[in-house]
């Protein structure tokens, strides 16, 4: 009996060992190679991919991909009401709540191989690297291929509950209306609630993904911890001046709106950069009444979009503008007011305990990482509401995205699948 309970610590001190140091390295060649493959489809002449979701080339990607998790055993493979393709690895543990990995390979109109693409290939190396280490989890791993991130996080939304019934009328880049596209990919929209993940159902999500900003790669870092997805607030701006002849009206009489504009363009830039913290605003869209070249404008609508990781922090921007701009008024002879159009997306903060296990696995393996924000929306944001969420980035050349510049090394994807496997490791633990 003495011997048995001997071997049975030695083995359970070899398995954590195993954990601990010895896990199988990422290979870069095969996650290359991947990428590569997938970027077939929906191939562009400027190097990038056209894979829009619900057009052929998605359709096919997803194919690709589908054919990929079959051959890796994963069962159970499905595409369910909003489209989004999951297989799972099981656990040892038939009641034990799964984890949860995810991303997206549909891309913006022009857009690179890496934005996306890298999640995904990561999710399938891990399964990979755990399939030839012969490593059972406790709890069975779901792997998610969210369909059209680009147009709205569609995907994830369905999938916590989130998607509004209206959203299924817009049209996609496809041509084709939501509603129509995720019948094209295999979904259901008309039981779209069938499928909803409750809170309490996944013992964890985590998403790896490319930064899309140029932070880690400029401080030659190679991990992003996420702190959290930022939120976006959108507002229309009415600047009412005074229409007249470009000509005639001589220059200290005018009351420009597009003078004011010009102002309160400005004014928003310096507020953000003045402002500790990470805080953008952005003036995106304007347009002058009438319009004509010789006549001094007399209106001019304008957009403002202000992102944080804290709401306080937008309600501070937001409040410092309308200071502002209330002085530019009163110099120009104009009006201006403000209409707020809608919280495009709330601040979504990820889970406390993933972001120090996310460290603590970059630290394990040798990897160096900074805590951040993201800038861009991701399907974690949607995920935050069912399941503790924790979200890694690898470095963007050059912060490029959204381009066929877009631009990740193999090393850089194998340290961030590396990081992943680890991860999703130690969440099995708790």
């Amino acid at each position: 009996m003495k011997k048995l309970i001997i071997g049975i610590i030695i083995t359970c001190w070899s398995v954590k060992g195993v954990l601990a140091q010895d896990l199988p390295p990422a290979s870069p060649e095969r996650m290359q190679a991947r990428i590569v493959a997938l970027s077939e489809f929906g191939k562009n002449a400027d190097g990038g991919v056209d894979r829009v979701a619900y057009s052929k080339a998605d359709i096919d990607g997803r194919a690709y991909i589908m054919d990929l998790m079959r051959g890796q055993g994963l069962t159970n493979l499905r595409i369910d009401v909003g489209g989004n393709i999951i297989g799972r690895r099981p656990g040892t543990e038939p009641d034990a709540k799964p984890i949860m990995i995810g991303s997206h390979t549909d891309s913006v109109p022009g857009g690179g191989n890496y934005d996306g693409d890298v999640g995904v290939i990561a999710n399938l190396e891990v399964i990979d690297l755990l399939n030839a280490a012969n490593i059972q989890t406790r709890s069975p791993i779901d792997v998610v291929v969210f369909s059209n991130e680009e147009g709205g996080l569609v995907g994830s939304l369905a999938m916590t509950g989130k998607l509004k019934p209206e959203t299924l009328d817009v049209m996609s880049h496809s041509g084709l209306t939501i509603r129509d596209g995720i019948r094209a990919i295999g979904g259901d929209p008309d039981n779209i609630t069938r499928d909803i993940i409750k809170p309490g159902v996944l013992k964890a999500f985590v998403e790896l993904h490319i930064e899309q900003g140029a932070f880690l790669d400029e401080d030659d870092i190679d991990i992003g911890v996420v702190q959290g997805i930022v939120g976006i607030n959108w507002w229309d701006i009415t600047i009412d001046g005074v229409a007249n002849h470009g000509g005639t009206t001589p220059m200290n009489r005018r009351q420009d709106a597009m003078v004011a504009a010009a102002h309160l363009t400005l004014a928003i830039n310096k507020i953000a950069n003045d402002l500790p913290g990470r805080q953008v605003a952005t003036v995106g869209r304007i347009e002058a009444f009438p319009g004509a070249p010789n006549v001094i404008p007399g209106k001019v609508i304008m957009s403002l979009e202000v992102r944080d990781l804290e709401q306080s922090k937008m309600d501070q921007v937001f409040t410092l503008v309308e200071k502002e701009a209330s002085k530019i008024a009163d110099e120009t002879g104009t009006k201006i007011g403000f209409e707020f159009i809608d919280v495009a997306s709330h601040p979504a903060p990820t889970d406390e305990r993933m972001r120090t296990l996310i460290a603590d696995a970059a630290k394990e393996a040798g990897y160096s990482y900074k805590l951040m924000p993201s800038g861009a929306g991701h399907d974690a944001q949607d995920m935050v509401s069912v399941a503790p969420t924790g979200m890694i980035f690898v470095p963007s050349k050059g912060g490029v995205s959204h381009s066929p510049k877009e631009h990740t090394s193999r090393d850089e994807m194998a340290k961030g699948a590396d990081v992943l496997l680890r991860t999703l490791l130690k969440i099995d633990a708790l």
